[in-house]
């Protein structure tokens, strides 16, 4: 009995150096851009990962999710929305049981789609985006994180999704969130290579439902998805492979996805605190509206304000030695033409006067 315990040790530590978090290819590539574009996001729940084959949706033993797929990939140019379609499980005792039929951003389920009714149900939901005649549309709460788990595909996927499904699970539970997140392991979803692979489906502030995927997720990286993308809305940068609705171009692009109420507000502060800084050191003035909408003025013209302000007073400091400290605030609020002129009328008069003097004098 030691022994197989000691051998099951043995296969598992060789399973995490092979294929799992430590294995040699992990953060060897850049992770943003590597998800396709798309629009919409089925899932559908059919049994558990232990069970589903390779290629699960092109299986003829596993009839429901080969007919989804191929109606699907048979009325893709009448489907409005470039749709992705995913397996998940359900098990009892969870929100969702076999048949049931998830759809993000929509946020909506259907119950208990049967194999005679998957035609039908393409053809009203996702061709003609209404409700489906034959079922009741129910909306989705909360956020909803799938990690990819079909170790059948891949043997990464295999090896790392049960660990960070068990790892979200006791996360979850110890903040109390279980009515607010819900994890399910989902079927292959492109990029083993990246595993662990984890997508989360959660509301931004405005409400707008965010689709975000994250690669070479592990154990310890569970926290900073729960408490920053999930409760704060801040991107994890160095796990960011893309988003719903975003194209590959858009996608490769990590600095610049943020979550409404995430990382977006901080990029954003950091020209304004630069600018308030500059703006006290000019003088200048700003008022920061709208969508970028600025009334702040142009400092070089400040700049240029506090220069002939500072010859005037200059001028004015001047001629208060000599004597004509009365007119510093006549001439203080004159343009620095008009002083020049005053001054130099100032000018003449002591001259005349001091002729004078000496005129006088030599009478």
């Amino acid at each position: 009995m030691a022994s197989d315990d000691l051998s099951n040790l043995a296969n598992s530590n060789d399973d995490d150096e092979k294929y799992g978090f430590t294995r040699p290819e992990m953060y060897k590539e850049s992770l943003a851009g590597t998800v396709g574009a798309y629009d919409r996001h089925v899932f559908l729940c059919y049994k558990s990962p232990e069970a589903w084959p390779s290629h699960v949706e092109g299986s003829d033993s596993d009839l429901l999710p080969r007919l989804f797929s191929s109606a699907i990939k048979g009325r893709k140019d009448s489907i409005p929305l470039k749709t992705k379609l995913t397996i998940f499980e359900g098990r009892e005792g969870t929100e969702f049981s076999e048949g049931d039929v998830l759809i993000f951003p929509e946020m909506i389920k259907y119950r208990g789609l049967k194999d005679s009714e998957v035609d039908s149900f393409v053809e009203d939901v996702l061709v003609n985006g209404k409700p489906w005649a034959s079922g009741v549309e129910e909306v989705l709460t909360g956020s909803h994180v799938f990690v990819c788990s079909h170790g059948s595909r891949d043997r990464r996927c295999g090896v790392c999704g049960p660990v960070l499904i068990e790892k979200l699970k006791e996360e979850i539970e110890s903040r109390e969130w279980k009515d607010q997140v819900f994890v399910s392991p989902c079927s292959h979803i492109g990029g083993h290579k990246y595993a662990g692979n984890v997508i989360i489906y959660s509301p931004g502030p405005d409400g707008k439902i965010m689709g975000h995927w994250y690669g070479y997720v592990t154990p310890d990286d569970v926290p900073a998805l729960l408490d920053q993308h999930i409760g704060k809305g801040e991107i994890i940068e160095h796990l960011w492979r893309g988003q719903l609705g975003a194209t590959a171009e858009e996608g490769g692009k990590a600095d610049k996805q943020k979550l409404p109420n995430g990382d977006v507000n901080k990029i954003k502060k950091k020209p304004e605190e630069s600018s308030t800084k500059s703006n006290k050191d000019d003088g200048a003035g700003c008022c920061q509206g709208a969508n970028g909408f600025s009334c702040c003025r142009d400092g070089s013209l400040e700049q240029n304000g506090v220069g002939e302000e500072k010859k005037l007073k200059e001028t004015v400091s001047g001629h208060e030695q000599k004597g004509l400290g009365k007119l510093s605030f006549w001439i203080g609020s004159l343009e620095q033409s008009e002083v020049l002129t005053a001054v130099a009328v100032v000018s003449a008069v002591a001259a005349v006067a001091v002729a004078y003097s000496f005129y006088r004098r030599s009478g």
